[in-house]
């Protein structure tokens, strides 16, 4: 069972590469839409919101959990495997293959784009450095997630907010989308770059990543280290979980994911962790405690 771990909806994009790179494999995914979106969130929240979302996908009997959000991965990455890492349990991420491909893709000048806290991170700048001497040119496009969501990627205004955001990235020769979000946005991104710039979706890349992971390391998904002597041949689970409304998120998550959503549960913070709830409970007007 491999758990992805996201803010929101965006994840699905990862997801949707994950389940194509490994289709036999069992997902649980958890998206955590009543508190998104994290871009704007201070670090030790964050890391809160961080720490119960991958220990509730623990709880689901995932040894695996992929951070498939590019504002956690840049902020609590570390963080999480520190504290959670070991030889049963493991936590990646998808800055590393990202940074990766783009050092193989460019000629010299990356630029990226993704929520204020990745930029502000500078999380990616510092793993392109280990990796080459690659410029790195960064910019935060806090309007494009919600324009996602609001279901206008297709519009002029989606358009227009991408042709100005890139347009401030200067020379760049290769342009990573640093938000689970933007790939939705890929008409309006390559309408805006110019000829010979190369638009990098990170999520193929780390798919294939973890399927060259897993293979390596059959122990930790198999217990004893054992891989089965034959294979499965039918399609993995899914589960999907979400802290916000199911409903809703699983309306809008086939867009993302580009096919029906099973039925999604609903969790909830309680004491500290994030526990499945039989129903949400909407409070309307004022409240008092």
């Amino acid at each position: 069972m491999i758990g992805v771990y996201d803010s929101g909806y965006g994840g699905l994009t990862v997801l949707r590469a994950l389940r194509a790179a490994l289709p036999t494999h069992d997902f649980v995914y958890l998206g955590d839409s009543g508190r998104a979106p994290y871009g704007g969130r201070d670090t030790d929240t964050i890391l809160d919101f961080a720490e119960q979302c991958v220990e509730r996908l623990f709880e689901e009997g995932c040894p695996v959990v992929v951070v498939a959000c590019h504002t956690v991965s840049c902020v609590a990455l570390r963080h999480l495997q520190r504290r959670y890492g070991g030889a049963h349990r493991r936590v990646l991420g998808v800055t590393i293959p990202a940074a990766e491909a783009a050092v193989a893709e460019s000629r010299g000048h990356i630029g990226v784009i993704g929520t204020t806290r990745t930029v502000s991170s500078g999380t990616f700048a510092a793993e392109v450095a280990k990796l080459g001497a690659h410029r790195v040119t960064q910019r935060a496009a806090p309007l494009l997630a919600p324009i996602v969501e609001e279901g206008w990627a297709d519009t002029e205004i989606a358009h227009l907010a991408v042709a100005r955001y890139v347009e401030e990235l200067g020379d760049i020769d290769t342009l990573v989308l640093g938000c689970t979000h933007y790939p939705l946005l890929r008409p309006a991104f390559l309408a805006a770059l110019p000829p010979g710039v190369a638009l990098l979706d990170p999520a193929p890349f780390v798919a294939a990543r973890l399927a060259d992971w897993l293979e390596r390391h059959p122990e930790v998904l198999e217990p004893g280290g054992s891989i089965p002597t034959i294979p499965r041949a039918s399609a993995g689970s899914l589960r999907i979980l979400c802290t916000g409304e199911p409903a809703n998120f699983r309306a809008h998550g086939e867009l993302f994911l580009g096919e029906p959503l099973p039925i999604v549960a609903h969790v909830a913070e309680e004491g500290g962790r994030l526990a499945h709830k039989d129903r949400v409970e909407v409070r309307l007007g004022q409240v008092v405690r």
